[in-house]
């Protein structure tokens, strides 16, 4: 087992800190939101502060009264932090709020090929067939935790299928790295470029399918995630940065490290649970605590990121501000640490 040396007073104290600061940002109901709150929900999860619980009941409660948007596969990140909410309080309404999105994702929202979800940002049909890695934490990483929920096979089918058919079109066989997005209409990568965030999403919850399913073995989409994620880690273990953090582009030194995919790709890391992989937590936890201030923000976390057009794109995304993924993955990654 991974044997990573902290104090865990101060991991909890760095917790804290980056909750109360996520929690104060004016986040709407969107992706960037979806990510934050998913960390909070885990921070909750791992530290019993009722605080946390107490100040996304009320965000939520009032932005219900205010009105929800439209479901987008981007906004279905928002189910993540519902679950915890129904979990913790039984309150029918959250859960309500869940099904609708997982009727959407069912029902409405865009597929091709065989049955894969398209990557939606918005009402619109943006990106037409394109899969990209972020529909993994947004919608289908969501719909395996209410598939598992409810004991639905349907549901667990179907957002294995979405991992099996993501991990066809984005994983390099050749290098075992992901690229940020297939385009199905013209059968390309578009940039072909290995972002590392992207490389986050694959990971992280790829990382979170065993612990989601009893009897996973009887899945054979399984076997793929997990073979898929064994070699994605041996791939992202060689190029990590001597800081401890992995590039927005992960092959290109000429790129910037980037700490929200660093986060993800950690703690993918921590829940894989590869002994061997003890030493790349250890350089990555380094590297990320000195990377968040003492008010809590997260620092060099990339913006919003489409499928650039060239490493130039990528290179140059700013890094400048405090963002709800990249605070929330953080969580994500102390929290899985101490669990």
């Amino acid at each position: 087992m991974l044997q990573v040396k902290y104090n865990r007073d101060e991991i909890l104290s760095v917790i804290d800190k980056v909750a109360r600061k996520t929690l104060a940002m004016d986040l709407t109901w969107e992706w960037p939101c979806g990510v934050a709150y998913y960390g909070v929900s885990r921070a909750y999860q791992t530290t019993g502060n009722q605080e946390y619980l107490d100040q996304l009941v009320k965000w939520v409660d009032e932005y219900i009264e205010l009105g929800l948007p439209d479901w987008t596969v981007n906004t279905c990140a928002m189910g993540h932090m519902l679950i915890t909410l129904y979990e913790e309080t039984g309150d029918q309404k959250y859960w309500d709020i869940v099904m609708s999105k997982i009727g959407y994702i069912r029902g409405s929202a865009l597929r091709f090929g065989d049955q894969v979800l398209q990557h939606t940002v918005s009402v619109s049909n943006d990106f037409p067939e394109q899969a990209w890695a972020d529909t993994l934490f947004m919608a289908a990483f969501f719909l395996l935790r209410v598939g598992s929920k409810l004991e639905d096979q349907e549901l667990i089918q179907d957002a294995l299928n979405q991992y099996y058919w993501h991990i066809k079109y984005l994983q390099d066989p050749g290098t075992g790295l992901w690229f940020h997005g297939y385009n199905h209409v013209k059968q390309d990568h578009m940039s072909g470029l290995y972002w590392g965030r992207a490389n986050a999403w694959g990971a992280y919850t790829m990382s979170q399918v065993k612990p989601l399913l009893k009897e996973w073995y009887l899945y054979p989409q399984c076997m793929d995630v997990e073979c898929s994620l064994r070699d994605q880690l041996a791939a992202l273990k060689l190029v990590q940065t001597e800081n401890g953090l992995w590039r927005t582009l992960l092959d290109d030194e000429e790129s910037y490290e980037e700490v929200s995919a660093s986060c993800g790709i950690a703690a993918a890391m921590v829940n894989n649970g590869n002994p061997l992989h003890t030493k790349y937590v250890q350089k990555a936890l380094k590297g990320i605590l000195e990377n968040i201030t003492e008010d809590g923000r997260v620092l060099n976390v990339s913006g919003g990121t489409a499928v650039m057009k060239d490493r130039e794109g990528y290179r140059h995304i700013p890094k400048d501000w405090t963002q709800g993924w990249g605070q929330g993955l953080a969580l994500a990654f102390l929290s899985d640490l101490l669990k």
